[in-house]
């Protein structure tokens, strides 16, 4: 755990603000869910609370399923990093922060399909050698939860790939598909 320097007191409520430079740094807005969890040490200890991280061991399979029938790499992310990863390498993406320009599309609630002339978006914070081709925000009881992707490689060529209009179709379906899930 890496000390900050910061201290604050409990108010007569039981409330403590956490430091805007924390929030800032974790992305951690107002409304945002936290976990809560102690330690045998006696530490108390904040976690962004992600609900499709429950599904993470579903949405790895679904990712595969999905790669496999699209032959595209396939990422599920919550709203901060990479939960689920298929058809790319697991060790250099999965729990890494999503992208600012990923973010973007989360946040805005709709499909996104790559156009050509449009500049290319990163999957993850840290480049990375994919970017995001087509995404559907995953919505849960009319709040983002995630995201699914489909990316292509940088410099990659694009053979043996399905139609557009398919991928766009296996997105979206998914995307809804996983915002149901978190329903039920």
């Amino acid at each position: 755990m890496k000390a900050t320097g910061i201290v604050r007191r409990i108010d007569d409520l039981g409330r403590i603000v956490i430091p805007k430079e924390i929030r800032r740094t974790l992305r951690i807005k107002e409304g945002d869910p936290l976990e809560i969890y102690t330690d045998r040490e006696g530490e108390v200890i904040f976690k962004k609370y992600s609900p499709i991280g429950e599904l993470q061991a579903f949405a790895a399979e679904y990712a595969d399923t999905l790669q496999k029938t699209s032959s595209m790499p396939i990422f599920i992310c919550d709203r901060d990093e990479i939960i689920a990863v298929s058809g790319a390498s697991k060790k250099e993406y999965l729990d890494r922060r999503i992208s600012k320009g990923l973010e973007e599309i989360v946040e805005s609630r709709s499909l996104y399909v790559r156009s050509s002339g449009k500049e290319a978006v990163a999957v993850t914070n840290d480049g990375g050698s994919h970017y995001v081709n087509c995404a559907m925000p995953i919505l849960s009881e009319g709040d983002v939860i995630g995201c699914v992707v489909s990316a292509h490689q940088f410099d990659a060529p694009s053979t043996g790939r399905i139609s557009e209009e398919t991928e766009t179709k296996l997105i979206q379906t998914a995307g809804m598909f996983l915002g149901r899930q978190m329903e039920s």
